[in-house]
């Protein structure tokens, strides 16, 4: 495993993140293909011993129930010292005024909550979900600080925004002398590549790492164009962010990995994995398969010419994720 500092922080984690949206109780499962707590173990184990500690949650995961099958994996298989540990804020939760959003009730309500189910006084990286434009962005800076001088939360982080939102968030925690986010968690993948329009070149400007999720297109560049799946079939959010269009760039990708004589996975992490502003990407596994494909991508250098041929199809679509 290789590790590095997210962004310009002083945070080391590993070079891939394990993300955990796939394990929950079944009887509130979200997404609808999650996988039990004894099925997942194996992944976790898996994880620890291939060197991925930084994972991934979210108290809406399963309705809380991935940070408590999260916590518990943490205690079997590693120690909380060994783990960096992300979970986020902002879907709903319940109906009361605290239940959602970034509002200062809502922020601090939620990380008790959330170190509750996972079972620790801390988490290193407490990250918003989503930009909330019904509270004032001063409010959600300031107790975010405050949930770091708290020492519940080491770092915090932004997931899915416009990039002038998360540059409004930054500078009023400049103006407020309050902590900045150290990183964005945003969509990025050979078939969604709008982020590198704005918002990486303002992370790179302002030395935040990016921590991709769904870095292989909710599984679409990992097999044949067309291939049905129980992730595609099951997502109605795949049918909004790709398109038609994406077949060749699917098909480009099925080329190189031939000749390669790899899985596609791993050309198309790899290809993730180059970009400067990529600190680690977020990567689901339901199969032995893809963490050990994930792994393998890290020694996976491209070609210039491999590169064009995968990235010439691309076509711009409409921002999707937030």
């Amino acid at each position: 495993m290789e590790y590095t500092r997210l962004g310009s922080s002083g945070l080391r984690i590993s070079r891939l993140a394990l993300g955990t949206m796939s394990y929950g109780s079944l009887d509130k499962a979200f997404p609808a293909w999650a996988m039990d707590e004894e099925s997942a173990q194996p992944f976790f184990r898996q994880a620890v011993e291939l060197g991925i500690t930084f994972w991934d949650t979210a108290n809406v995961y399963s309705a809380g129930t991935s940070e408590e099958i999260v916590g518990r994996a943490m205690r079997v298989y590693s120690t909380r010292d060994d783990i960096v540990l992300a979970t986020k804020v902002y879907m709903p939760m319940h109906d009361g005024p605290g239940g959602s959003g970034l509002s200062r009730k809502a922020i601090m309500e939620n990380i008790d909550a959330s170190l509750t189910r996972l079972g620790t006084d801390y988490v290193d990286l407490y990250q918003i979900h989503r930009f909330d434009a019904t509270t004032p962005i001063e409010e959600t800076m300031e107790a975010l600080h405050d949930v770091v001088k708290a020492g519940k939360a080491r770092y915090i982080g932004a997931s899915a925004m416009w990039a002038w939102q998360f540059a409004s968030m930054q500078h009023a925690a400049d103006l407020g002398g309050w902590t900045r986010f150290v990183s964005m968690q945003d969509q990025y993948s050979l078939l969604y590549r709008e982020e590198e329009r704005e918002m990486f070149g303002l992370l790179a400007h302002q030395g935040v790492g990016s921590i991709p999720y769904s870095p292989l297109a909710k599984g679409r560049v990992t097999h044949p164009w067309g291939t049905a799946t129980a992730r595609n079939s099951n997502d109605a959010t795949q049918q909004r962010t790709f398109v038609d269009a994406d077949e060749p760039i699917v098909d480009a990708v099925e080329a190189v990995a031939k000749t390669r004589g790899v899985p596609m996975a791993q050309i198309a992490l790899a290809w993730v994995l180059r970009n400067p502003v990529v600190s680690a990407p977020i990567v689901g596994s339901t199969k032995v398969a893809h963490l050990d494909d994930a792994v393998a991508a890290l020694d996976l250098d491209l070609t210039d010419d491999e590169v064009a041929a995968i990235e010439a199809p691309y076509t711009p679509r409409w921002t999707a994720g937030f």
